[in-house]
């Protein structure tokens, strides 16, 4: 799609959408976007980014004026996606001039499938309250009748700049928690601004994509090469049962799975830059060294 004139609308203004939105911008494209803070409405306007304060009620239908693309990275309530029920009549009215919509969800709505592969076929297993909501969204968005392509992003664990196993062991927070067999797909933000990239140049109809690299990993592993690159002893081996997890925590390891990006790579075209999580973490340790 030709930048010039383009404008993409983010529902949230998050880690993902901010590089997405940075992506696009260098590109030419207006952005603009929602936050529930007027202080941080204040920071996108600085930036040159048209922000709006929302608190989930119904829009106002100029917003979406002018809209070439939106993106959704809200999170579902009870309900499904609460930016389906405040933006869907916004939407379908200024259909004409949207030519891409994007929902983020979660390769949680798989549930667990004993570490075994799962793609776009693989039944929904989900049955915590958060992957079930999350498939009620998935559901709404891909009931929304307009010609407009609909696309639902599976997403994986995100790293990146400043959200990253470095981080988390220089603030003395990493753990190695050990679950046999335990597996989780991950990608950095950067390839995901990619493969959304790709998809807003292609705009094929209501489609689902899992977005991940290419090597489903235990998390302690990717803590221990993380602490190999920065020269430090990593914590020791914790079994799961010993690491006095919350039921959050717990809740993201009663699922294991291995999620394919088989169709993201044949369809989208997507070429990644950090292919495993070792590219992704020497890639960040060198641009952390750089601004030092």
């Amino acid at each position: 799609m030709a930048s010039m004139d383009q404008k993409l609308f983010c529902f949230g203004f998050g880690y993902t959408a901010r590089h997405f939105a940075d992506r696009l911008r260098a590109d030419g494209w207006h952005v603009a976007g929602t936050t529930r803070s007027n202080e941080k409405a204040a920071k996108l306007r600085a930036q040159n980014i048209e922000a709006f304060t929302w608190d989930g009620g119904d829009i106002d239908l100029a917003w979406l004026e002018d809209v070439s693309a939106v993106l959704i990275s809200t999170p579902p309530d009870k309900s499904g996606c609460p930016t389906f029920r405040a933006a869907k009549n916004a939407i379908t009215a200024h259909a004409e001039p949207i030519k891409w919509i994007g929902y983020l969800s979660t390769n949680g709505v798989y549930g667990d499938h004993d570490g075994a592969w799962v793609d776009e076929t693989s039944g929904l297993r989900g049955q915590s309250p958060r992957a079930l909501s999350r498939i009620e969204a998935e559901q709404q968005w891909l009931s929304l009748e307009v010609k407009t392509p609909v696309t639902i992003f599976r997403l994986p664990g995100i790293y990146g700049p400043g959200r990253s196993a470095f981080d988390t062991i220089r603030t003395g927070k990493a753990k190695r928690i050990y679950k046999d067999g335990q597996v989780f797909s991950r990608m950095h933000v950067s390839d995901i601004a990619s493969a959304l990239a790709d998809s807003l140049s292609m705009l094929q109809q209501h489609e689902i994509y899992n977005l991940a690299d290419d090597e489903p990993a235990p998390p302690q592993d990717v803590i221990s090469f993380a602490c190999e690159l920065l020269g430090v002893t990593p914590p020791p081996l914790v079994p799961i049962e010993q690491a006095g997890l919350s039921e959050m925590a717990k809740s993201f390891y009663a699922d294991n799975k291995r999620v394919s990006n088989a169709r993201m790579k044949a369809t989208l075209k997507t070429r990644l830059d950090y292919p495993t999580y070792r590219e992704g973490l020497k890639a960040l340790l060198k641009h952390h060294k750089e601004e030092s």
